[in-house]
């Protein structure tokens, strides 16, 4: 990655989220705490199914594994946001710039993809209930987790290869907290039209197809829950309902950003921030914590401490 030879920027300035010393303070404090949030509620989640055999199934396998991408999608931004409250000058050098954009696709990209297996899982065990068990075994679980890593570093691979080597000359202002693409690339001493249809047709395409896909699985699902009624269906009514909270969530803010590329709009920082820092945390929240099997688990793991 040498910037030497096609950018005469050896840094970007990045924005924060106001000028005004006494709120950045605020924000201090208040992205800290949600931070620590964030990382202990998804670590405690994935700490739970793993000690816990009664969730060794595949849909808190797979509700642990978001968990542990949500703890990657927060951290790898967060941390340098917060300590640039308290500085005054907010830069980044260009590796660091790069690094940012690769490991949020990567993380994003896996996080689609998981989201996407969660589905299918969904959909096999209340479409097909009597074959669950067969088809989602250990070897398909863990399939769809490392396919799911492998999506999103070959999705972020395919974002940097042109990113890296465009040539920044100018302006080295980022209007965000941190290194997004459609950011970044507009800051290339080039057309940026050709480069934003190339993200269009690569983020933009990647995260359209997997919410319409998304949204065609459980609509298929719930009719299928419709037709039948007992108490086994409402929880998976209720299953759904989450699921779907979470996917329009984490799809909405990045279909608007990755989607349309050709504006920016300030509402732009706002949704950077919404998903990579709040829906980490609504994850878990929605997903798991309100499940009484999580619940009743978390309470033996504890017992379990106290009386060891």
């Amino acid at each position: 990655m040498n910037q030497e030879n096609n950018s005469g920027v050896t840094e970007f300035v990045l924005h924060s989220l106001s000028g005004s010393r006494e709120l950045q303070l605020f924000y201090f404090a208040f992205f800290t705490l949600f931070y620590l949030s964030i990382v202990l509620g998804n670590l405690l989640i994935v700490l739970t199914v793993f000690f816990e055999p009664s969730l060794h199934t595949p849909m808190y396998f797979l509700l642990s594994n978001l968990s542990f991408i949500d703890v990657c999608l927060s951290t790898f931004a967060t941390p340098k946001m917060i300590v640039d409250f308290l500085v005054e000058h907010k830069t980044i050098s260009f590796e660091g710039c790069m690094a940012q954009i690769f490991f949020l696709h990567v993380f994003a990209g896996g996080e689609m993809m998981l989201l996407v297996a969660m589905a299918y899982d969904r959909y096999v065990a209340i479409c097909r209930p009597l074959h669950y068990a067969a088809i989602m075994n250990v070897r398909k679980c863990v399939s769809l987790v490392v396919g799911s890593w492998l999506i999103g570093v070959l999705h972020s691979v395919s974002q940097l290869v042109f990113t890296v080597n465009l040539p920044f000359c100018g302006p080295n202002r980022v209007d965000s907290f941190f290194c997004d693409l459609p950011l970044v690339i507009k800051l290339a001493c080039t057309d940026p039209f050709t480069l934003e249809v190339l993200m269009l047709s690569d983020s933009g395409l990647m995260a359209t197809c997997s919410f319409v896909l998304l949204l065609v699985s459980y609509t298929v699902i719930l009719l299928t829950v419709r037709r039948r009624s007992s108490a086994g269906m409402a929880k998976a009514r209720a299953t759904l309902s989450a699921h779907i909270a979470v996917v329009t969530l984490f799809f909405g803010p990045c279909i608007f950003i990755y989607a349309w590329p050709f504006s920016s709009l300030p509402v732009d920082k706002f949704l950077s921030i919404f998903y990579t820092v709040f829906t980490p945390l609504l994850n878990p929240l929605i997903y798991t914590l309100r499940k009484r099997e999580v619940i009743s688990a978390m309470q033996k793991l504890r017992r379990r401490q106290v009386s060891s």
